[in-house]
């Protein structure tokens, strides 16, 4: 697999605790987010173990190493998630037919030549990440178009994909991330295109600029179920629901984020 690139830049770079890259200038609707019970811990949390990965030492020779073997591990977990349960090593040697966990590998490794437009043409990132999710699984004129009644919510993760915000990127993530599996813009592939969309707005907004933690993987770990109750209690739109929906997210981004120390230590001990 190619490894996506290392990250967007010196601004992210700056920003690699996860801090708004600015400020809104009128009112701010993720703001009162860090409010809801639970939140603002684990956004500390999630911040704190990916600053942990981000400081490791392999990174300084090895980053792109790290970010491949991140893709790779990300795509199948994100299959396994939809379904899709196929062994790392089996994953690894390119022994893979089912068209679902090759969807998710396409997506990964295109990533992170989406980093630099994702925050400017977000429809745009969108329907691509859809081309490459759903080739096999969706008749060609439904790849990249979105469903009609998808477009009132698609315009609103768009706007907070491109607006500015003072809510950590661990967030700003979960709420693209649950916006797009709560509508499911797509009749296929939705499920994949909404984690890589989230894992994207990540490594945008400089939580992690050089991709080498695993959200998807912390995802996994928490289990199907746990995910399928997550998305149901953030559609339900209650502000618990919400909040389980964010607490959620954050503690999959730290899982990933062990994940990612878990692959720097493999490459260390060489």
């Amino acid at each position: 697999m190619r490894p996506p690139t290392d990250g967007p830049g010196a601004a992210a770079l700056g920003a690699r605790r996860g801090a708004p890259r600015s400020r809104p200038a009128g009112p701010d609707p993720l703001a009162p987010l860090l409010d809801l019970p639970g939140v603002r811990d684990a956004a500390e949390a999630a911040r704190t173990a990916v600053d942990r990965l981000l400081g490791h030492k392999v990174l300084r020779r090895e980053s792109a190493g790290v970010s491949s073997e991140s893709a790779l591990r990300g795509a199948r977990a994100s299959a396994a998630l939809e379904g899709v349960d196929v062994p790392l090593a089996q994953v690894r040697t390119g022994d893979v037919s089912d068209p679902t966990l090759q969807g998710a590998l396409r997506v990964s490794v295109a990533l992170g030549s989406m980093v630099e437009t994702w925050d400017r043409a977000p429809g745009q990132v969108l329907a691509r990440m859809h081309v490459l999710a759903a080739a096999d699984l969706a008749p060609r004129e439904e790849l990249g178009r979105p469903s009609a009644q998808a477009g009132p919510r698609l315009g609103g993760v768009f706007a907070l994909v491109t607006g500015a915000t003072s809510a950590p990127a661990v967030l700003v993530a979960a709420v693209v991330h649950g916006e797009l599996a709560a509508v499911e813009p797509f009749t296929a592939g939705s499920g994949v295109v909404a984690r890589a969309a989230g894992r994207l707005t990540g490594i945008a907004r400089g939580l992690d600029p050089k991709a080498v933690s695993v959200p998807e993987v912390g995802f996994a770990e928490l289990g199907a179920p746990a995910y399928a109750d997550a998305l149901a209690g953030y559609r339900s739109g209650t502000a618990e629901g919400v909040a389980g929906w964010l607490v959620h997210c954050a503690r999959a981004t730290e899982l990933g984020a062990r994940e990612g120390l878990a692959i720097c230590e493999s490459l260390l001990r060489g």
